[in-house]
This record gives structure tokens, sequence and C-alpha cells, in this order.
């Protein structure tokens, strides 16, 4: 089918006054449309309700261009159907009603070069038989290759990886055409590979995805090596390639059902021994699992978790509080203090919390209400444990009262902690006897009749101010930064400022000895108490900085620095046991300056002040040093190249772990007093002995 191209079409039809825009008359968006798939809309904008659309082709053979007339509508001509969907504006929208299937002629040819369908479109907007718009559509559709071939049952014959490349050609990327450069591209011809043969693209990506190893005879030595590699080679043909796919070929054998089976009703089970071990889930007495708020390694909240025995967990999550549903606590359940039987009593206490502000953020009013509830903010569980049993639950809930329209979001806080049924109210070990990672690191004070403290960082809540500030302590084997912000003024003093931000690191180091072991007594200074070394900031009035100008402050501590030596004291069952060899806490000074806008105002800025804890790790024994071939010889060191020279009897050394050393060392002196049998039958000792045997 001939048609006249798009844009004379358009032209003629402006001319002839169909298209001409009339002041406050509807208008079809896009007014021109170049189709080629099988449906195109468009938007009408601007009619009446009780607007008729309708379409007709435009017969341009002859090169005359009709002006259509609207007084008969049709919405279905030949191949193709309009529709019309009401809503804001009216979409209409215009389908072939053709298969594509059969717009290829010739089933053979994949791709054509002229189009397939070559038509003129036009789709009139009437009222009353009066025409108010009307959209121009050029068709050209072309033979979709993917349509045209019809479905063959060869399937592609893909080649064992064993023994050949998935991908010979890499560099093919471009399927009917031939890739320039490509020289293993099969589509290239002669012609057009001789036009870059000498720029072929090299290396697998350039079809040598087989390329022979350094380690083949057939190669030869390989530049910039050593003149002794390689030591031995390998005779193996191309074939047999260590960069070819290598499988394993499996046998499957079907499973084995017997003829009977009894179905049994799923239930938590409980353990041997009648008693909980360490990490089975504590049980209800309606056979379900006691559950607490806990976070998952992705970060998620899980709301429903178990609570496993003698697993200590300390989490936050975060709720918004328009869907924030009080859950069925510790109250309403019934924990079994054994896996066969008997019932925990818990005891369960609440607070009131003070500041709300340090649990929920972001807060605003829904509307205007005195309706209140009481939302839970932090739940403390501690289980007292006789052997394999629980005898007693205590339970601390914080709560706080907000209004029932009130929305933000909600930080709670959920612990809980296992202990010993004989211990007091003393702090719990950190392990026994060395440390255990993630515990507290314990510590006293000495001067106080209340000795046991401990260490502690700042833990920023809201605005991240020093004064709302909660605390954490120092875990063992945890590298931790933390912070918070300081307020002070453009008139602030420089001594008192100093003074204050002292008496903030102050508050976090309140002991004067920490425990060597996690078991350490706090009763017994002797028994493994390290005292801390504390290095105090240099003196303000000695600094190169004494005189301080309005607004700035010369040496002000900013900086706590705590650094605490560790080290391996031996093993316990095979566990290593670690403990504190020294702690030391250091102050570092910067000089402050109030920071102006525009115009310096007498409002609050912020000083940051940061607390910093590294743990040390000191060798048990000193590193073993270097030997004059190490140090000369770098590029034959094991720990930097594949070449290692101690490991040359490989297998007789401890470095070799695939069978018992005993064995090795066997079958390592059996090669030996071969290889010396070996020697003595041969030749030239067998002429000796004969010439030491034969008579004078």
């Amino acid at each position: 089918m001939g048609a006249a191209p798009a844009t004379p079409l358009l032209l003629g039809l402006l001319l002839q006054g169909v298209l001409r825009p009339l002041r406050a008359d509807p208008v079809f968006i896009p007014p021109f449309i170049r189709m080629s798939g099988s449906a195109v809309s468009a938007a009408l904008v601007g009619g009446p309700e009780d607007v008729t659309v309708s379409l007709a082709p435009l017969q341009v053979e002859a090169g005359v261009l009709p002006v259509p007339t609207c007084d008969v509508l049709s919405n279905e001509t030949g191949d193709w159907s309009v529709t019309v969907t009401p809503s804001n504006v009216l979409e209409v929208t215009v389908r072939l009603k053709r298969d594509l299937e059969q717009c290829s002629s010739n089933e053979t040819e994949s791709f054509s070069e002229s189009p397939c369908i070559v038509q003129t479109l036009l789709v009139s907007a009437s009222h009353n038989s009066s025409c108010l718009a009307h959209l121009l559509i050029q068709v050209e559709i072309y033979a979709n290759s993917s349509l045209t071939q019809g479905a063959s049952e060869n399937m592609t014959v893909i080649p064992n990886q064993v023994y050949q490349p998935l991908g010979p050609c890499p560099c093919n990327l471009t399927a009917g055409a031939c890739d320039v450069r490509c020289c293993c591209d099969q589509e290239c011809s002669a012609e057009a590979r001789d036009l870059f043969r000498l720029s072929c693209f090299t290396g697998v990506f350039g079809g040598d995805v087989n390329p022979p190893f350094d380690q083949l005879c057939a190669v030869g030595k390989p530049g910039q090596v050593p003149d002794w590699f390689p030591f031995l080679c390998v005779q193996s043909p191309l074939a047999n390639s260590p960069f070819l796919g290598y499988f394993y070929h499996g046998a499957v054998s079907p499973g084995h059902h017997p003829a009977f089976e009894a179905h049994l009703h799923a239930e938590p089970q409980g353990f041997p021994d009648f008693g909980y071990k360490q990490g089975d889930p504590i049980l209800t007495v309606d056979k379900g699992y006691f559950t607490v708020p806990q976070v998952s390694l992705a970060g998620q909240c899980l709301r429903d978790a178990p609570v496993a025995f003698l697993r200590n967990f300390d989490v936050k999550c975060t709720t918004n509080l328009e869907v924030y549903q009080e859950r069925d606590g510790i109250i309403n359940s019934k924990i079994k203090s054994s896996t066969i039987g008997g019932i925990v009593t818990s005891t369960v206490t609440y607070e009131e919390a003070s500041d709300l502000d340090k649990f929920i953020t972001n807060t605003a009013l829904l509307g205007h209400g005195s309706v209140s509830r009481y939302v839970n903010v932090e739940e403390h569980y501690i289980f007292r444990w006789n052997n394999n049993t629980i005898s007693e639950i205590n339970v601390k809930i914080i709560r706080a009262e907000v209004s029932a329209l009130q929305k933000g979001i909600i930080t709670q806080r959920f612990t809980v902690k296992f202990l010993s049924h004989s211990s007091g109210n003393e702090e719990e070990m950190s392990g026994n006897p060395g440390y255990h990672l993630g515990k507290p690191v314990r510590a006293l004070h000495a001067t106080r009749m209340n000795n046991v403290t401990t260490l502690r960082l700042w833990q920023p809540a809201g605005r991240g101010l020093c004064t709302s500030a909660t605390f954490k302590p120092i875990l063992f084997g945890e590298n931790v930064l933390s912070g918070c912000l300081l307020e002070v003024g453009i008139n602030e003093n420089c001594t008192q400022l100093r003074q204050n931000v002292v008496e903030r690191f102050d508050s976090l180091i309140q002991a004067t000895h920490v425990a060597m072991r996690g078991n350490s007594n706090y009763g017994n200074l002797s028994d493994g108490w390290l005292e801390i070394i504390r290095v105090d900031a240099p003196d303000a009035h000695t600094g190169p900085f004494f005189s301080s100008a309005f607004g700035t402050c010369p040496d002000v501590p900013a900086q706590l620095h705590i650094r605490i030596l560790i080290s391996d004291a031996g093993a316990v069952e095979g566990v290593a046991q670690q403990q504190i060899l020294g702690i030391q806490t250091r102050l570092s000074t910067v000089s402050w300056q109030y920071q102006c806008g525009l115009t310096c105002e007498d409002k609050a800025d912020f000083f940051p002040i940061s607390a910093s804890v590294q743990f040390i790790k000191i060798p048990a024994q000193l590193p073993r040093p270097l030997t004059r071939f190490q140090i000369n010889f770098t590029e034959y060191d094991c720990n930097r190249n594949a070449v290692c020279w101690p490991q040359l009897l490989y297998p007789l050394t401890q470095h070799y772990q695939g069978e018992p050393y005993a064995q090795c060392v066997a079958k390592g002196l059996l090669l030996v007093s071969l290889l010396l049998l070996a020697v003595f039958l041969s030749h030239p000792w067998i002429r000796t002995a004969k010439l030491g045997t034969r008579p004078p």
C-alpha cells in the first residue's frame, strides 16, 4: 500500500482548513501522531459531553485530499477501530484489528527495509453533525521478526562447557551485523575483516577464550620470570585447559518413604533432661513461645521473636504512633519454669517516663481532644535461673502518657538479662575468667563507699545536646566514637567553658581502676585491678594562645581518647581468654571561635565534644623477625608472592593440612628410603662394589 508522506499531507489539510484552530473549540492533544505500533492514544480537551468521535482513512493515491465531512460518522473502518474512554478528558484510542503475524509476506526474511503497513487516518470529533476537531495519524508499521518467524521445534544446542567454552566470541555483541575489531565474528565478511585485521581485540574478549597456560610445556618460557621458572611443566593437550569449566556429575537417588506415616500436630517440643539449655526458647503454659521484640540481622524489628535461655540482649525499635498497638506482654503470659512444667509468677513494676523528647520525635497532633493513652517506652526483663530452670522473673516497664491523637516516631527499648538465683544486686561478671566480647568493662572507684561503677559513653537523642544525652557502657572489644553538642554563647567565659567540658568528660570516667579479668572481685583491689592512667589537657595559661579575643577561647578540651591494651592470656577448654593490660585516658584541645552569620548576634552556638574508645591488642609473643632473605628478596616472600622457598617440601611442613602430620612424615621417610635404595643400586655404585671385591 502506497501513501503520501505525512508532512505534505498535514500541510495540505492545514491549507484546506480542516485543522483550523477555533477559539474555545475542543482540540486533540497531540493533533498529529506517527504510529508504529498496534495502538495509539490521544486526549480530546474542551469537548462537550455528547461529542461523537469517528475514524476515516484518507485516500491519497491520486494526490487529492478530500475534505472529510461529519454527516456520516463511523468508529470502525476496515482494519481499524476507535474507542473513547471518558475521564477528566476524553481519551481516544485507535487500534489495529489485524494480526501482525500476517504482516510479512516472506517468512524467511527476518527484517524488511520498507514498512509493512502505510496508511493515513483521520479521527474527527463532531457535535450535531458539526466538525469540532481533527486528529491526523500517519501509520508506518514495520514487520517484527520475532512475530513473523514461526516458532521452531529446534532447540539451541548449548555446548558442554567441560570441553568447549559457552561463549566462543565475547566481542560479538550485535546480532546479524559485523562488530568492528571483532575478528572472531563470523558475520563479518572477508573484505570487512581485512579493514581491522591489525587492530583486533585481544585476550578473552577477542575470542581467545582458551589460552594456553604458563605451566604448559608447549608454551615455553614467558618473559619477566626467573630463569628457573617453570621448575616443572605439564604435558597436556590444549583441549584439557584450566580455563574450561569443571563440573561434578552427581547421582540423585530417590527417597524411600514408609507405607505408614504418623502425622502429629506440630507443637513447641520439650528438651532433654527436663530443663532448658542455653539457647533454647522459653516456653509458655499455652504451648507457645515467650516473645520480646528483637532486632534481626537485617536491622528490622521483629515483634514476635522468642526469648532464648541465658541469652541477654539490649535492643531498640522504632514505631509510628499512628499504627502503634500495645502487645500482650508478660502480664498475660504464664511461663514454664522448665520444659516439663511448673509456672513462674512474674513481678511487674511500672514507672512514668520523665522526658518524652528522648523517646518520641517528630510529634504532632492530628486534632484536638483530651483522650490519652499509655505507651511502653522501655521494658526490662530480669530472669533468675537455677541450674536449668527459671526461678523468678522481674519486669520493670517505663510508660509514657500521650494523646490518642498524637502522631510521631516512638523509640522503644527492650532488655533481657539472666542472673543466677544466688547472685545479689552486684554487677554481673563480664567473663570467667577472661573478658567476653561485647560485655561491659568492669570498673570501680576506690574512694567511694559504693565503689561499683562502669565506663560510659554518650548516646545522644533528639537534637544531640549533651544536656539530654543518655549513657551507654563501654563494651569489651568494640571500638566506638560518640559525642554530643554543648551550647555556648558569644560572651562565654573561657575558664568556665573549660571547666564545663572537663566535667562532662569526667562524668564518663567515674572510676579509678578497671578489672584486668572479667571476674575480678570488687571487694579486693589486689585481685587484678589496674589503675587508670589519666593524661590531662595542657594548661591553657602556658599555651601560645594565652590571650583570648572576643568570642574566642583557646585550648578548650574537645576530645577524650580512651586507649585500652588487651591480650590473650591463655585458653580454657579451647576458648581464648582475653584480659586488659592497661588503660589510658587523654584529652586533646582545640581553639573555639564563635561562628557568626551575616551579623554576630548573641545566640547559642554549638560546640561539639567527642569521646573515642580504641582497643589495642598486644600479641602474647613478639612477632618472628624477618630473615635476611625475606628482607632482601621480597619477590620470593611467601606472604607476597606465589613462590615460597620455605614450602619447597610442602607436604612435610606444618602448612599442609590435607593429612595428619604423622602420616606425612611416614610417607616422606618411606620416599627417602626408596630414593636412597635407588641410588645405591644404580650403575656407579655397583661398579665400585665389583672393583672392591675383585681379587688381586
